[in-house]
């Protein structure tokens, strides 16, 4: 029995333990419904990997001629830009073989120069060998007649027959010199006959070889992996060094085969990286999936057929296109780790969509100006040993005349009257 002064027993529920346990237990139901509505609404649609590097573009740096290298312009870590020369070779073997192949073209074009002079010459000794065929021809029928008369003898008669015989057979005879030499200039130029065409391509070739003792660099970039020294002796191929251009880098995701099923090509991917952390956020898009796995295109790709077999989840590369604003405030290097999220939630394309590229993914114009020196050195060379004077009235006013009356020139006209016949 109990006095009106004992004091009552608390109730179970107010006591701080209780009330601590109903906290953390609301709390937790709280974040439980706000993780389930995070995980209906964007956590189910988020695809994640760890296992992406950044890549990138590594242009080689490599000689078309060989020879020694007599300078080097550049360092690993520094930054060039496009057409800032990098490697200088010796040269002097390539020079002595531009001013041969120089002199050779000269030589040509004056070579041809003669062509033309000589078949004006030989033109008008046809015209000459005309004349004389028609003279002979008139001197002929004039004593026919008077041989029928009894005026001349019938020896003087046949001596002017052949006075005919042998002024057609020399008018043939300079018809053939003619059209052989006209053979190697008919229907050309100076600058378009092929032995000048021949030498003006030899002089390009050499210019070419010259140019290419200079090697510059085909895109501004960082320079990596400088492997040559002076004084070295390098062949045509040999790697010499490398440019990495990295404002064009992007992210190769390796994703899990049971993650590619909703995954297509324009998603949008968030990307952090190991060296910025979390802070900074990095936003991009699927561009494309690689045609195999990983392990399909390894160096030894592993052979399932034989052995003992173990299953392994394969790994299919994924290329992420990285947002230039963003890389340009917090640049990237080859070979960084990031982490990967798709956000799978329109996937209403195809996976392996077949779009074709148009245009050319990468370019460069560096090596475009020393075409253009080539030809122009080719057209200075001709300028110099083909005068302008010989240029229009020469050579290009014979092509006209030459092609104007080739069948006149190489026709054999036929005498008044045949000799022989005469002679009867």
């Amino acid at each position: 029995m109990t006095t009106r002064n004992e004091t009552a027993k608390p109730s179970p529920w107010k006591t701080p333990r209780v009330r601590w346990l109903a906290v953390i237990l609301g709390g937790c139901l709280i974040l439980g419904a706000a993780y389930g509505v995070y995980w209906v609404r964007d956590l189910r649609y988020s695809v994640y990997t760890d296992d992406a590097y950044v890549s990138g573009n590594v242009v080689e740096i490599t000689p078309r001629v060989s020879g020694t290298v007599v300078a080097i312009g550049a360092n690993n870590t520094q930054f060039v830009k496009a057409g800032q020369t990098l490697v200088r070779l010796d040269p002097s073997d390539a020079k002595v073989a531009l001013q041969e192949s120089e002199a050779q073209l000269a030589k040509t074009v004056r070579q041809v120069r003669n062509l033309f002079a000589t078949t004006s010459e030989l033109q008008a000794n046809v015209q000459v060998r005309r004349t004389e065929l028609a003279k002979a021809q008139s001197d002929y029928a004039r004593r026919a007649r008077l041989a029928r008369t009894g005026a001349i003898s019938q020896e003087e008669l046949q001596h002017a027959g052949d006075a005919v015989s042998a002024a057609q057979a020399a008018l043939l005879a300079a018809q053939q010199q003619f059209a052989a030499d006209r053979a190697w200039v008919d229907g050309t130029t100076v600058k378009t006959n092929p032995a000048v065409r021949d030498a003006a391509a030899a002089v390009h070739a050499a210019y070419l070889n010259y140019a290419r003792t200079v090697l510059p660099a085909p895109v501004s970039g960082f320079v990596a992996r400088r492997d040559v020294q002076i004084g070295e002796h390098v062949s045509t191929g040999k790697p010499l060094m490398a440019v990495v251009p990295l404002n064009e880098v992007w992210v190769d995701a390796n994703f899990k085969e049971s993650q590619l099923g909703d995954m297509r090509v324009g998603q949008p991917v968030r990307l952090i990286s190991d060296l910025y952390g979390s802070g900074v956020v990095f936003h991009g898009h699927v561009i494309g999936f690689g045609a195999g796995t990983g392990a399909a295109f390894s160096l030894l790709p592993a052979q399932n057929a034989t052995g003992n077999w173990i299953k392994i989840v394969q790994r299919v590369p994924v290329r992420i296109a990285l947002d230039p604003r963003e890389l340009a405030r917090h640049p990237l290097q080859i070979g960084l780790s990031m982490k990967a999220y798709v956000d799978v939630r329109h996937d209403s394309g195809q996976r392996l969509p077949e779009v074709a590229s148009s245009g050319h993914l990468y370019s460069t114009d560096v090596f475009q100006s020393v075409a253009a020196q080539a030809d122009a050195t080719v057209q200075r060379i001709i300028a110099e040993n083909e005068p302008a004077a010989a240029g229009a009235s020469g050579p290009h006013r014979l092509a006209a005349r030459l092609g104007a009356r080739r069948p006149a020139m190489l026709a054999t006209p036929a005498p008044a009257s045949s000799p022989v016949a005469l002679s009867d």
